[in-house]
């Protein structure tokens, strides 16, 4: 066995390019056999094998900056750098990260659960070698997926521009290229990278030019024939006038080819992409047939490749899936857009069923989101489906583009609160903080999945402008599902449990927490009002003045940033409406990042908890009141 061998690149070294192969076959063996108990990103991770591999065997970590796109990709990365031993925690609770993480080891340069910043990110490094004089490579892997991402193209237009030594490894695991065209670049690519070539060529040119009267002609006629011959037979042409020198496209598991073609990009002194084609999911055939689903994936039978799932109620997204597709089918105005998520944000049946009004838009938010307000703005009622922790990158567009115009937008804000192993790069718990604080939208969080449907409907209704609906990514609780569905008026909450003594307003899964915490405070005789305050923005003012003239302790219970959060708007009417003498105690996400893990780990850690409430509505409760 080789790769019980490995503990850092250097041991790597040791081998022979012929060693190589079998120690993939090995490593693709290390991480089907591991992520069958774990889960993660399997499909992704065993089609960067050999390019993993090649990259540290080249060159050297942690002097050579390799910068991981997303991050999916990176168990290779991890088992070859002395992380191979710890792979049974991956994902869990003080366990290693499903992503690189900087703190975790000196390989990790840059750690992201976003895509398309890789580039950014290396030109920086680039950028800061070459001011302080340092010599070390910097290498970004960037996905063709991530490659549609804005900023990646913004990144591609500076690094062009600048001209610094960087190469692009693209990570290309579409399979729509043919494979002779390979042979043909790849020996085109030599040639170009030879550094006597290039000289020649430059040579020539200036001889050219030389010649009176018709020489500067002739070098133009030249260069539009050297063009005209490239934009046949170079397929990376589009990198050649950003101003990269392009190699490929090139079998990204065939090693010495590869090896080959990373030496020769590595001779030329300017920014190169390295084009390479790997197929996702390779060498375990569950996840080859279908890379979607073995994307990230739960544990798993790794002879059947059947995934080991608990029986129970549907998750919200399937509940959010199956509603839109009612409403479109009584609204022809419904659209759906999603940037790059049609599957995880439950849109799959939508779009079997109303492909003319399905629109997968790629890994681009912003766009996304002003492409909605466009669609809003001619008289269609767009759902923005995406996940909270990406709807951050549209913030702006959200500001400027829908909500300063007031179009009637709907964002289906997918993963709100914690999402367990994905961890602190996935957590939905920004989203309530920045949004009350636009101007013009609506936010609501059902309490189960009957109210989201219900919901749903609220937001088709409205017609005053943008409106958004957030969900856990957990199951619902099994409620039964109205077949009729009926708007909610709007800023109204509902009282779940009468209480006089406190007052808990809790705000989606943390009412089960809340009414627990009030079934236990009843047996020593306190009562509290247990709201579901299903509007996060508008409040249920009037409910809100009502506790104030009964006196009653308020305690907040979100699954979002305490800073800035529902609770924080709780305590702002109080102060606005200048009633200084409520007792308030907010209860949110602590102002730090929680790492991956459990959900009920993650609620433990932060105190989400029928102990903690219970500790908290003690202390906010008069003493008398408890004697009582």
């Amino acid at each position: 066995m080789l790769l019980e061998h490995i503990q850092q690149p250097e041991d790597l070294k040791r081998l022979t390019i012929e060693q190589l192969e079998p120690l993939a076959a090995e490593i693709r063996q290390f991480l089907v056999e591991n992520l069958s108990v774990t889960g993660g990103h399997l499909a992704p991770n065993l089609g960067v094998v050999e390019l993993t591999l090649a990259l540290h065997y080249l060159f050297d970590s942690p002097q050579d900056k390799f910068i991981f796109d997303v991050g999916h990709q990176s168990y290779v990365h991890k088992i070859l750098t002395g992380r191979k031993d710890r792979f049974g925690t991956l994902r869990k609770h003080k366990g290693l990260c499903g992503f690189v993480k900087r703190s975790e080891s000196e390989h990790d340069v840059w750690e992201a659960g976003h895509s398309s910043t890789s580039l950014s990110a290396a030109m920086g490094m680039a950028v800061a070698r070459d001011l302080q004089g340092g010599s070390n490579r910097v290498i970004a892997m960037i996905g063709d997926g991530a490659l549609t991402g804005g900023m990646a193209l913004e990144a591609l237009n500076h690094i062009g521009h600048e001209q610094r030594k960087l190469m692009v490894v693209l990570n290309d695991n579409e399979m729509s290229i043919a494979p002779n065209v390979g042979a043909l670049s790849n020996y085109l690519a030599r040639i170009r990278s030879d550094r006597h070539y290039v000289k020649a060529k430059e040579e020539v040119e200036h001889l050219i030019k030389k010649i009176p009267a018709i020489g500067g002609t002739l070098a133009k006629t030249a260069e539009r024939v050297k063009d005209s011959f490239k934009y046949l037979v170079v397929p990376g042409i589009w990198f050649e006038e950003l101003g990269f020198t392009y190699f490929g496209p090139v079998d990204g598991h065939n090693l010495p080819l590869l090896m080959e073609t990373l030496r020769q990009a590595d001779k030329v002194n300017g920014p190169v992409v390295v084009h390479v084609i790997t197929l996702k999911g390779k060498g375990y055939s569950p996840a080859e047939a279908d890379s979607h689903k073995w994307h990230g994936i739960s544990p798993y039978k790794i002879e059947s490749g059947q995934v080991l799932k608990s029986v129970g109620p549907p998750m919200y997204t399937e509940v959010f899936g199956g509603t839109l597709i009612e409403l479109a089918r009584e609204d022809k105005r419904i659209v759906a857009v999603t940037p790059a998520m049609p599957g995880g944000s439950g849109l799959t049946g939508f779009a079997k069923a109303y492909p003319e009004r399905m629109f997968d838009v790629g890994i681009a938010e912003q766009h996304a989101a002003t492409f909605c307000a466009g669609l809003a703005a001619e008289g269609l009622k767009p759902v923005y489906a995406v996940y909270s922790t990406f709807m951050q990158r549209a913030y702006d567009q959200i500001v400027h583009d829908i909500c300063r115009a007031n179009l009637n937008v709907m964002f289906a804000i997918d993963r709100a609160g914690f999402v367990g192993p994905d961890g602190e790069t996935h957590h939905g718990i920004f989203d309530i903080a920045y949004m009350r604080s636009i101007p013009n939208v609506v936010v609501m969080m059902p309490k189960d999945e009957n109210e989201l449907r219900h919901m749903m409907k609220t937001a088709l209704d409205y017609d005053q402008g943008p409106i958004a609906y957030r969900y856990p990514r957990i199951n619902g609780l099994g409620v039964p599902l109205d077949d009729e569905l009926q708007p909610i008026p709007i800023g109204t909450w509902e009282v779940l449990r009468p209480g006089a003594d406190a007052a808990v307003l809790a705000v989606g899964p943390m009412i089960p927490v809340a009414l627990e915490a009030a079934e236990a405070m009843a047996k020593e005789g306190i009562q509290v009002r247990v709201i579901n305050a299903r509007f996060i923005k508008p409040m249920d003012e009037a409910m809100l003045m009502q506790l104030a003239k009964e006196d009653i302790p308020v305690l907040t219970l979100e699954e979002g940033a305490v800073m800035g959060g529902f609770g924080s708007g709780v305590l702002e009417f109080y102060s606005l409406q200048g009633i200084y003498g409520m007792r308030v105690k907010v209860i949110g996400v602590p102002d730090y990042f929680v790492e991956h893990g459990s959900v009920k780990e993650q609620y433990e850690e932060v105190g989400f908890t029928v102990e903690r409430l219970v500790t908290d509505i003690q202390a906010l409760v008069p003493r008398r009141r408890q004697r009582a």
